[in-house]
């Protein structure tokens, strides 16, 4: 039987480091936005407007990222709290504690891993 508390604590902590980075990466974005808007570039055919660009688009899904891994941990959490954390969401059997050690926040068994993707 898996150490929920424990599980809870890595699941927290996780959080509070997620929620951490998303304002830094919001400030990338506005941060880049706004050297976009202030210069005269073509990313087109200005070498800079290219990096201006890359940078943008790399913080934008970086955001993304983040905020989804943080939606996931913030339902594990919710799960704790129904009872129903370490339960598969497809076939209802137990979760190996090594698959929640590797990820924490997972609804599903090894098995089913690939049904979030779908």
């Amino acid at each position: 039987m898996p150490d929920f508390e424990r599980f809870r604590v890595l699941l927290e902590e996780e959080r509070k480091r997620k929620a951490a980075l998303l304002p830094d990466l919001r400030a990338d974005i506005a941060s880049a936005s706004s050297a976009r808007l202030d210069s005269n570039v073509d990313d087109e055919h200005d070498p800079e407007g290219a990096t201006i660009a890359f940078e943008l688009s790399q913080a934008s899904a970086l955001l993304k990222q983040s905020a989804a891994g943080l939606d996931q941990v913030e339902a594990a959490l919710a799960r704790l709290d129904a009872g129903t954390y370490g339960t598969c969401a497809v076939c209802g059997e137990p979760i190996a504690e090594g698959r929640l050690e590797a990820r924490p926040w997972t609804p599903f068994c090894i098995t089913h891993a690939g049904a979030g993707r779908r």
